[in-house]
């Protein structure tokens, strides 16, 4: 997910991934991005034209793994979002400095899909590119239609610090195999790691003279309070609803166990009727219901949210880690920006408080058609350094898919207490993947359509169910996306 909404995203045919196995105790923290739009049949349909010479091999050394051709220009598009830029800016510098032969184009964006889907069909793309943010261009897409490099020849590359371990043995757990779509070839490496929840000052709650709810009733009682005192109690991007699920499904975990998150991922036919997710659609309508989400939050943007949030309009605010870095001008120093997972029901849930949503967020990719893909894999392996890595994490406030780069690092608010959640979290760590295998549907079509009519009152929770089981039905028929699941 980028950060300036966020998300990561798919389409997707069997195979697949088994999450349980993804994510085990890791502590750290990132970002995810949001996409909202579908990558354009145009762009899917497998490449288009265009005859831009690849660069010719460079010789492989000690100090050139990947055998990038030292002279061949490398260009790299990165998103512009909660992130910055000055990070990857950082890096290239470093890509600079040891192939002095070479020349190098970066650029920001967040228009991503509109910048880069023209030269997908002309067979011109970047040679790496941070695919986030609103306009991501669906992964499951380009992965089922060819449009991508098997990133493999940079994991089994030796690591930038120490030659004696290969890049994929320098990662937090769970990054290779989000990458993966169908078997052993890793398509995409997600930079950042974001852990998502529901966030509150904790300076907000103390002044209410209140704890973190760990049950539905006690988050409705702090609810009261806080619209007592003219605080309300949520709000979210009411124009990107789709940040909604970010606490709402590993709540659905919680009560009814991450096999429900696999069947919807899987899109089984009525996964969507399961009484777990019955029972959260049910409890987040009283949100609505009771008064409780800051008057005007379906007409707001992340950025607008986060910003209400920061003032003390509302206290929770369904989000991923880059909302500390994304909304830094506004949150008052003396804030403390905390983390928190989900509420549950109540004891009857089958995992416990604690179960979180955290997993790899920010992806980037190599195109297959990249003229210098070498040159792309090389400028990811100097990101994956430690040196790379602490400069963005004590830049932007989040962790990166190493694992490590935090020695004299004093943590942020947020983040110290997203590790502090994973460390609670401990097994309970989950990982919803539609975000990831069917963008569109996920964010415009459950998203928008279906959570965000709901939450504005326009969808009962029956309602919403159904439309949205219409929704998942529909992708599990159509026969012009790859589908993909759970192993």
């Amino acid at each position: 997910m980028g950060s300036t909404s966020a998300e990561n995203n798919g389409t997707g045919s069997t195979a697949g991934v088994g999450r349980r196995d993804l994510i085990k105790r890791s502590a750290a923290l990132g970002l995810i991005s949001v996409p909202t739009m579908s990558f354009l049949s145009a762009c899917a349909s497998g490449g288009g034209g265009g005859d831009g010479e690849k660069a010719k091999a460079g010789k492989k050394t000690a100090k050139n793994p990947l055998g990038v051709n030292e002279s061949a220009p490398m260009e790299f598009v990165l998103f512009d979002g909660g992130f910055g830029k000055e990070y990857a800016e950082d890096a290239v510098k470093i890509y600079e400095k040891n192939f002095p032969e070479a020349s190098v184009k970066f650029s920001a964006t967040q228009k991503i899909q509109s910048t880069l889907q023209p030269r997908f069909n002309q067979g011109t793309p970047p040679d790496l590119i941070d695919n986030s943010g609103a306009e991501q261009m669906d992964m499951g897409t380009l992965v089922g239609k060819n449009q991508l490099a098997d990133l493999t020849p940079l994991l089994d590359a030796p690591s930038y610090d120490d030659p004696a371990k290969k890049v994929r043995d320098t990662l937090r757990p769970g990054i290779v195999e989000m990458g993966q779509f169908d078997g052993e070839k890793v398509w995409i490496l997600y930079y950042a790691y974001t852990v998502y929840g529901v966030w509150y000052s904790q300076k907000a709650l103390n002044a209410l003279d209140a704890e973190y709810p760990e049950t539905w009733d006690q988050m409705l009682a702090v609810c009261e309070k806080a619209k007592k005192k003219g605080i309300a109690g949520w709000t979210y991007p009411g124009k990107y609803p789709y940040y909604i699920p970010f606490s709402l499904y590993p709540m659905i975990a919680k009560v009814g166990g991450a096999e429900v998150l696999d069947a919807i991922d899987n899109l089984e036919p009525n996964a969507w009727k399961h009484p777990a997710v019955k029972a959260c659609f049910e409890a987040y309508y009283e949100l609505y219901r009771k008064g409780y989400i800051l008057r005007g939050t379906p007409g707001l943007d992340h950025i607008q949210s986060q910003t209400a949030w920061a003032q003390g309009k509302a206290l929770f605010l369904p989000n991923g880690s880059w909302v500390e870095n994304e909304s830094a001008n506004v949150i008052p120093d003396d804030f403390e920006v905390t983390v928190s997972a989900p509420s549950g029901l109540d004891s009857s849930d089958k995992l416990p408080f604690g179960t979180i949503w955290a997993s790899g967020g920010e992806p980037f990719i190599v195109p297959a058609k990249a003229k210098n893909g070498a040159g792309g894999m090389e400028q990811l392996r100097i990101m994956l350094s430690e040196a790379s890595s602490k400069n963005f994490t004590s830049k932007v406030k989040s962790l990166t898919a190493y694992n490590g780069g935090t020695d004299g690092i004093t943590l942020t608010p947020g983040l110290k207490s997203g590790v502090a959640a994973l460390e609670k979290a401990g097994q309970n760590v989950v990982n919803p993947r539609l975000q990831d295998w069917y963008v569109q549907l996920q964010k415009e079509k459950i998203g928008v359509a279906g959570l965000g009519e709901m939450m504005a009152g326009r969808l009962t929770p029956a309602e919403a169910i159904k439309k949205i089981q219409g929704f998942a039905d529909e992708a599990a028929k159509d026969d012009s996306i790859k589908h993909y699941k759970h192993q």
